[in-house]
């Protein structure tokens, strides 16, 4: 197989997994959730706080990762006492989320304005810039994580909008450029 076969197969691959991602947000959630969750009906959320030391509501973590702008990270934490809709969580954590114009609700193209419209993402191939119509490049995207209070971090089998998290977890938003980040930091 080419080099150029081999990376139009992995291309392909990652928009699938994008795909999949974008219809899971669009969907209802699922039966069995990555970890156990109590009735949504108990979820509210409150004031994000900045205060150092163990999280008591849910950790939200933003990172440009590959795209180094620090004015787009944060790390803050956000009060619920129940399961709470990632989207409801993020605004509490005053982080802006934009989709695209064919996906305006299902998938992340920006988070606190990054990556600019006017912003060169350099990758392997050359510079990318970002127009938030469709799906996002393959090979440069927002990744939407999640850590349990005692375990590893998982790529997020749902969107903003269906996602719960609950006391105790950890929500990131990563920014990946040719794979890398792989995931987010311990």
């Amino acid at each position: 197989m080419t080099l150029t076969k081999i990376r139009t197969a992995a291309a392909g691959s990652l928009a699938a997994a994008g795909l999949l991602l974008t219809l899971a947000g669009c969907s209802t959630p699922a039966a069995t959730q990555p970890r156990a969750s109590a009735p949504a009906s108990s979820a509210s959320a409150s004031a994000a706080s900045t205060t150092a030391g163990p999280c008591a509501g849910v950790k939200v973590i933003v990172d440009s990762g590959a795209l180094k702008q620090a004015a787009a990270d944060t790390s803050t934490c956000v009060s619920v006492d129940g399961p709470t809709v990632a989207s409801k969580v993020l605004d509490e954590a005053k982080v802006k989320t934009e989709g695209t114009t064919q996906y305006p609700n299902e998938i992340v193209c920006r988070v606190n304005g990054v990556p600019a419209a006017d912003f060169d993402i350099k990758h392997k191939d050359g510079t990318y810039r970002e127009e938030c119509k469709g799906m996002p490049a393959a090979f440069a995207y927002w990744g939407l994580w999640v850590k349990p209070a005692s375990g590893e971090w998982a790529y997020a089998q749902e969107g903003l909008a269906t996602l719960k998290v609950s006391p105790g977890e950890s929500l990131e938003l990563l920014f990946t450029v040719d794979g890398e980040p792989a995931a987010p930091a311990a």
